[in-house]
């Protein structure tokens, strides 16, 4: 008796989007003391593998909160997110949302404001940062607004609500909030230095 041999069929690959470069330039540096979470505008950042040097967020390993719950809250695990990128038009919006004036990036403990990329929180995961300086870093994915910082913003604004300020930026601040980026490769940063961002080819995966 003969086996059929059948030919193994090719997949279906979903759509893909290209990759592309976009020009951007970094409109401000921020850094955070070692033991406070909202940050202070500065010249230059100083990075090395493990982050922003003496920054509160610094080290090539963090502890687990609330957006991992798959780990029992305060397990040591790599640290991805050495650094917080915000958009100032970003930023716009969320504070119109709130009914507020402005939101700073201090508050919400930003490291970088970057201007000239449209939609800066849709930036997907791995996408490359290169700075004119030396220094790339690697996108996580998204900074999801949580409380914390909300409160922060409260902390910094005329309010009888500081529950509802912060709730209120958890909502406003959806899919606005920015992203979280590790060092790729290290070096200084300055404000005002010009970025080339590469973005990766793109997919939706659907099984």
């Amino acid at each position: 008796m003969f086996e059929l041999e059948l030919q193994p069929q090719a997949p279906v690959l979903p759509e893909i989007v290209p990759g592309r470069k976009l020009a951007a330039r970094a409109a401000g540096v921020y850094g955070a003391p070692s033991e406070h979470f909202q940050t202070r505008a500065v010249d230059r950042l100083v990075l090395g593998f493990d982050g922003i040097e003496d920054d509160f967020h610094c080290g090539l390993t963090r502890r687990s909160g609330g957006r991992e719950p798959w780990y029992q809250r305060g397990t040591e695990m790599r640290n991805e997110r050495q650094l917080s990128i915000v958009a100032a038009d970003e930023m716009a919006v969320v504070a119109e949302r709130m009914g507020l004036s402005e939101i700073r990036p201090e508050w919400i403990g930003a490291n970088l404001v970057i201007e000239g990329v449209p939609n800066l929180s849709m930036l997907p995961p791995a996408t490359l940062l290169f700075f004119k300086g030396g220094v790339t870093l690697k996108v996580d994915g998204q900074n999801h607004p949580c409380r914390f910082s909300g409160r922060s913003i409260a902390d910094n604004v005329a309010t009888n609500d500081p529950d509802g300020v912060a709730l209120g930026f958890v909502k406003a601040a959806k899919r606005l909030r920015g992203l979280v980026a590790w060092v790729e490769k290290p070096g200084t940063i300055s404000a005002g230095e010009e970025i080339s961002v590469r973005v990766p080819e793109q997919w939706i995966y659907r099984g």
